[in-house]
């Protein structure tokens, strides 16, 4: 608990030797409308990964090297961008991409 309070110390000690125009601002928090933006691709996302990998599977694409080959990436890029949990802004488009280099129909 001490720890924890030297820290805020340390902390409010370095920002009162700093000129106020060098202080970082807070992070900004997100609006609910982007909220629900962010929240809408996530679901888009899970949804367009499970279709793809359906897809490679039912045409036996199982190997990185045959998962890169099929979607036009290196297959470490393919790989990451099929299993990683974090979202990330783009991937939906991304995900498409990939979708429609597939030739599967992504519905809206």
């Amino acid at each position: 608990m001490l720890g924890l309070a030297l820290i805020a110390v340390a902390s409010d000690i370095r920002d009162m030797s700093l000129p106020p125009d060098q202080i970082s601002p807070a992070k900004p928090k997100i609006t609910p409308e982007e909220h629900r933006h962010r929240a809408a691709d996530r679901l888009r996302t899970i949804r367009l990964k499970m279709a793809i990998g359906r897809e490679m599977d039912e045409r036996g694409i199982i190997t990185p090297a045959g998962i890169g080959a099929a979607l036009g990436i290196p297959a470490a890029e393919a790989t990451s961008m099929l299993n990683r949990k974090q979202w990330r802004e783009g991937d939906v488009a991304l995900l498409e991409a990939a979708a429609a280099r597939l030739g599967m129909r992504v519905p809206d």
